[in-house]
């Protein structure tokens, strides 16, 4: 209930919080160039951008166990002779001396499945060793790159999985569905950066940490969206950006609480877990960091960015229309001009000839002799039919004042607009008259 009552505008923080985002996996991939670049072998080698496990390149993975305490100098000293350059030595248990210890996992994309014996020879070399606790494990690089093809096909497939159900879930709202897959491929994405940057090897159990960390990612944000869903209708008549601000703040204490509990862990396991369950802790450690990050102070404000862009959208389709409507409307003028231009007699030539053919009509109303007003008989409905039945035609100004002109407009014939231009209604009765014709 803390961040119900705080006046945070999170939505208005989406840019800081977007370029933090493109900062550190721009730095990410910026030293997974670096690691390209300065691989050994020179030139520019894609393949050494990320230092990715033997699962994914193929290579050997040793376990050692000695009869007595060794150190990681002596270790690497005794695998020089078998021309390994990019072996990672890993401590297994506690150290049985000062700086030693007697277990180790080795691991290196040099292919030593050939070579059995002289692994052993050279193992031996830094002290005896208990063979029967050891072993040693080739993974080949056909292998090595079918697994990592289908890894990422999974990840696909899960991205794609979430926005079809997402998208579905929120009533085929398009908006909520891109905004979570958005933010899970920036998780990823900075999981990949920060990878990089630390120099940690990406081995299955990093995959393993990111297709967790999308399920967990997921469901926070789901929780946050389905919150401005309901909120729309709670808040109905607010701006929007009020809404999502809101429901940003009535669920960050459950998200919040949720992080902070799954990072404790971690950081315990980080601390005391084994050399494999370090790289798989650090991996739901960063990943969920990430996924945290994300659903509280991106995907909402993103909804708010994507809803105003649909509503700009539908207002240019509405501006549009109205324009269309208009310039339907000065068709008719376009038209009759043209048809002037080409021997027809134009608009403004008929309605210049019905104006004159009016002043004449008033002037010999004027100068003819009055007659006296009569009785007005009441006409029956039948005859009024029968004089609308006889009439066949109707005068078009007539027509389009009574809203008849659309089909034949339609048919492609101009539009008449009325010019009332020093028209001057008929004179009143005299009041004598008016009061013998009640």
């Amino acid at each position: 209930m803390f961040f119900r009552r705080l006046n945070w505008n999170i939505v208005g923080w989406f840019r800081i919080v977007s370029l933090i985002s493109y900062l550190i996996i721009g730095a990410g991939f910026a030293s997974m160039i670096y690691h390209s670049v300065t691989a050994p072998g020179g030139g520019f080698q894609p393949s050494h951008a990320l230092r990715l496990g033997l699962s994914f390149t193929g290579g050997t993975a040793v376990d050692v166990v000695y009869t007595k305490p060794v150190t990681q100098d002596q270790l690497r000293a005794a695998l020089a002779p078998l021309g390994v350059s990019d072996e990672r030595i890993t401590t297994v248990g506690k150290p049985a001396a000062p700086n030693a210890w007697t277990k180790y996992s080795i691991e290196t994309q040099t292919a030593l499945g050939n070579n059995i014996a002289g692994v052993w020879r050279a193992l031996s070399a830094a002290a005896p060793v208990d063979r029967s606790q050891s072993s040693i494990t080739s993974v080949g690089p056909t292998l090595g790159k079918e697994y990592l093809t289908k890894a990422i096909e999974a990840l696909i497939i899960a991205l794609f999985i979430q926005f079809i159900y997402i998208a579905f879930r929120f009533g085929w709202n398009y908006i909520f569905g891109l905004v979570t897959v958005i933010a899970l491929v920036r998780d990823a994405a900075m999981m990949i950066g920060i990878y990089a940057l630390a120099d940690k090897r990406a081995d299955d159990a990093f995959l393993a940490a990111v297709l967790t960390v999308i399920g967990y990612s997921v469901m926070d944000t789901i929780v946050i969206l389905d919150r401005i869903r309901e909120n729309t209708r709670v808040m109905a008549g607010q701006a929007y950006e009020k809404i999502v601000n809101t429901s940003i703040l009535q669920t960050m204490t459950r998200s919040f609480n949720t992080l902070a509990t799954v990072v404790i862990t971690l950081v315990a396991l980080l601390a005391l877990g084994g050399a494999s369950l370090k790289n798989f802790a650090f991996a739901l450690l960063v990943g969920i960091c990430s996924g945290g990050y994300h659903s509280i102070f991106y995907s909402a404000p993103l909804v708010l960015i994507f809803r105003k862009r649909q509503l700009d959208s539908a207002a240019r389709k509405r501006a549009a229309g109205l324009a269309a409507q208009g310039t339907r409307s000065a068709r008719g003028v376009a038209e009759s001009r043209a048809l002037g231009a080409h021997g027809g007699m134009a608009r403004e030539d008929i309605v210049a000839a019905r104006k004159a053919r009016r002043e004449k009509a008033r002037s010999a109303r004027t100068t003819s002799t009055p007659t006296p007003a009569r009785y007005k008989r009441k006409r029956d409905e039948s005859s009024a039919e029968a004089v609308a039945e006889t009439s066949s035609e109707m005068d078009p100004l007539d027509a389009q004042a009574a809203g008849m002109d659309e089909a034949a407009f339609d048919a492609g014939h101009e539009e008449i607009n009325l010019n009332l231009e020093g028209f001057e209604p008929e004179q009143p009765l005299p009041p004598d008259d008016a009061h013998r014709q009640e």
